[in-house]
């Protein structure tokens, strides 16, 4: 063995010192950066080899032959370097400059064999000679050169284009890379041959730091740390040495100066202006260097101040965004608003829009999905997002390209999300700085914490913008709705006026036909076929003069002119005088109809409308009965309430037929009111489903309100199968007792008809 014991020793520690490299660069291989860190551990374990080859080279006589292989790895290396640039700047080119070095290894294998024949002595101005021996490392060193040059050139067009300061700081760690191979090279192209290379290693464990991270300290913030350490050491050695020779020249030529006691007093000098030296330097180093500086506890107290009070949403973003871009030296910012809705497949979205009025936006609203990649993040880790991670994160790589490009065209670097009790509603969003720093985690600190203090005042405005736009909507619709009720309340009035005028005309008509047919139906002496027509004539009066009733009835009800002639009332008794009365159409229809009231107190009320009212009741319930169905009249007294002071009668007419729909319970006590088809106009009053007037129920509605009372209807649905049936509840007012006067009680009732043998 040619070398040492000690230097075998180191080289093969040396050797092994790269495996670390590569079992690093294993573990980080999914960074984003895959193709690169391949690159690394190739770069590390050529180095690794070339050095465990150094460790066992043997003979001093070919020492030059190793330094030659040194060389030809040198450009290997080179070439790899390059690459590895070129995948970590996502460049397609990387291919070319692997032909390239396979090109010029075709050269160099041309050379080594001779295949071309050249002679040993190439060239020679007769002092100089160039032998073909060494044409192989010239040939090796050119093409490092050409690589190392345009490594160097390829390196400041990606920093001077990359906008990204946090990429730009990641690029510059590679200037060390670049140095520290230039560096070794140089020095074993000079004939200086370090014992291992250990440059390679810095290259190799630079190169994998930078690539396998994606965050890297900044390098800017480390120079101006060592910058402001240094300069401080420098002015405190500086001061203390002046400040011991002044007082040596001052106090020396007297016997009693004493050097200890002259150091102790300038440190404790020192140690005085050691804190306002070393803020001096700083703030100068700072500003040499273009370094940020403000005062984050102020800049957030001042932003609180400032948008504390306002609701108006224009002026929040604006206000909001113009304090940070002042205080932090920021190139542009924007205000969002986060909108979330439901989709019809129960997905969540988010959409993202521009805070200020329509005619002042920039941007384009967008709509994430909530399992996208870039809204679960937001949503899920609550805190600032870098434009870099959102280029560069693998997590990222599944968001939609239209997602990417909204982000990437707003030219911003970082996001900061702005939540309310949980929800999010509102984002952040800012430029690069005017310094072309990068944002520090003090700067996202300092962000987040005025986004904190944004989502209140932001929240506050939504629900004043919110509350505009809904009162904007009111009136509209407030609008609409009033053009709608009048165009009503006139159709209304129209169909009031009709029915006035039709039966004030033709009440006269219709009495002088019912008064001579009856007095034609006396006569003895008339012809049985004329008396057959004459009483369908009298019946068809009788009906229309019906008709004119109600309708005379409703038009008072419009007019407020229906005044009931209160009396005292047996209503038992005036529910079975109408029953009867209905009784012999009710059994044509083989019905069953069943009276069941107790004995209760006598209403004062107009016993011609009660009449009315239940006649309505009862030939309603039948109509809308089938054949052999039932028919129920129950009754009970109200104790006082407080709509009832004084108490009252409850009535409920019960029926088994097709029931109400519940969406028309109301509408079915409006004047002309018509269940189903028009045309089903009957001929007689009891058919099943027979239409009429559709007066009846209004009429009934507006008897019993006359009275002070309520009337309304249950039901569980419309069914013409099953026949649910339906319940008209009408509640009548009792009156005020006067002073001793007891509760005249009327007497209970309870009959059957329909069922044979019983009447």
């Amino acid at each position: 063995m040619n070398t040492s014991l000690a230097q075998f020793i180191f080289l093969l520690l040396l050797g092994a010192l790269y495996l670390p490299v590569v079992f690093f660069a294993i573990q980080r291989r999914e960074g984003g950066h895959e193709t690169s860190t391949w690159l690394v551990m190739l770069y590390a374990l050529l180095a690794m080899v070339i050095s465990v080859t150094e460790a066992v080279w043997q003979g001093e006589t070919e020492a030059l032959v190793f330094q030659e292989l040194q060389t030809y790895v040198a450009l290997t290396l080179a070439v790899v370097l390059m690459i590895a640039l070129q995948t970590f700047l996502k460049r397609k080119t990387w291919w070319a400059w692997a032909a390239f070095w396979g090109f010029w290894m075709f050269g160099l294998a041309l050379i080594v064999t001779n295949a071309l024949g050249l002679p040993d002595a190439i060239w020679t101005n007769g002092s100089l000679v160039l032998y073909r021996s060494r044409l192989g490392p010239a040939w090796a060193i050119l093409g490092w050169l050409v690589v190392s040059i345009t490594l160097i050139i390829a390196l400041a067009n990606a920093g001077r284009s990359s906008r990204q300061p946090l990429f730009r700081n990641r690029l510059n760690y590679w200037w060390l890379v670049i140095f520290f191979s230039l560096l070794g090279d140089i020095l074993l192209f000079s004939g200086i041959l370090l014992i291992g290379q250990p440059h390679r290693l810095l290259v190799a464990i630079t190169l994998a730091y930078v690539v396998g991270f994606h965050h890297v300290p900044d390098l800017r913030t480390i120079l101006r740390h060592g910058l402001t350490y240094v300069f401080t050491a420098v002015a405190i050695v500086g001061f203390y040495v002046t400040g011991f020779l002044l007082m040596q020249a001052m106090f020396g030529a007297g016997g009693n100066f004493n050097p200890l006691l002259a150091g102790a007093f300038i440190s404790l000098l020192i140690a005085i202006i050691f804190a306002p030296l070393t803020t001096l330097v700083s703030r100068a180093i700072n500003k040499w260097l273009r370094g940020d500086q403000y005062d984050p506890s102020l800049t957030i107290h001042q932003y609180s101040e400032s948008i504390s009070n306002i609701l108006d949403m224009d002026k929040l973003a604006s206000v909001a965004i113009g304090i940070m871009l002042e205080a932090m030296q920021i190139e542009r910012g924007f205000l969002f608003l986060v909108d979330s809705e439901r989709k019809t497949d129960g997905s969540k979205a988010y959409k993202i829009r521009y805070a200020q009025s329509p005619e002042e936006r920039q941007t384009v609203a967008i709509e994430l999905e909530e399992n996208g990649s870039i809204a679960s993040y937001f949503v899920r880790e609550q805190r600032p997002l870098l434009q870099y991670d959102l280029d560069l994160l693998p997590v990222f790589r599944a968001s939609s390209p239209r997602e990417r490009d909204w982000f990437s065209n707003l030219r911003v670097e970082v996001y900061i999300p702005i939540f309310a009790k949980k929800q999010w509603i509102g984002l952040l969003a800012f430029g690069p700085k005017m310094s072309g720093n990068r944002y520090t985690r003090e700067d996202l600190a300092v962000l987040s914490a005025h986004a904190n203090q944004t989502a209140v005042a932001l929240e506050n405005a939504r629900l004043v913008d919110n509350l505009m736009q809904l009162n904007n909507e009111l009136r509209r619709a407030r609008r609409a709705l009033e053009k709608n009720n009048q165009e009503l309340e006139r159709i209304d009035q129209a169909k009031s006026d009709f029915i006035s005028i039709a039966s004030h005309e033709l009440r006269t008509p219709l009495t002088v036909i019912k008064g001579y047919t009856e007095m034609m139906l006396e006569n003895p002496k008339l012809d049985s076929g004329a008396r057959i027509m004459i009483k369908g004539i009298h019946e068809g009066a009788l009906r229309l003069h019906e008709v004119m009733d109600s309708m005379f009835d409703i038009a008072q009800i419009n007019a407020r002119s229906l005044t009931p002639h209160l009396q005292l009332v047996d209503m038992a008794y005036l529910v079975q005088e109408v029953c009867h009365e209905q009784e012999e159409s009710i059994l044509e229809r083989g019905q069953f109809l069943t009276i069941d009231l107790p004995s209760l107190p006598l209403v004062k009320a107009d016993s011609n409308l009660l009449k009315k009212l239940f006649h309505h009741l009862l030939r309603n319930a039948a109509k809308f009965s089938p054949d052999q169905g039932k028919i129920v009249i129950t009754g009970k007294q109200i104790p006082a309430i407080i709509n009832l002071p004084n108490g009252g009668v409850e009535f409920v007419v019960s029926d088994s037929g097709v029931g109400v729909d519940p969406t028309l319970r109301e509408v079915i006590f409006t004047k002309f009111f018509q269940p189903g088809e028009l045309g089903k106009h009957s001929t007689s009053k009891t058919r099943f489903k027979g239409s009429g007037a559709g007066l009846g129920l209004a009429l009934s509605k507006g008897i019993v309100e006359a009275h002070g009372g309520r009337i309304w209807v249950e039901s569980p649905g419309y069914d013409e199968v099953n026949f649910p049936g339906s319940q008209f509840h009408v509640i009548l007012p009792l009156s005020k007792l006067e002073n001793g006067e007891a509760q005249k009680m009327g007497e209970a009732v309870k009959s059957e008809a329909g069922k044979e043998g019983e009447a």
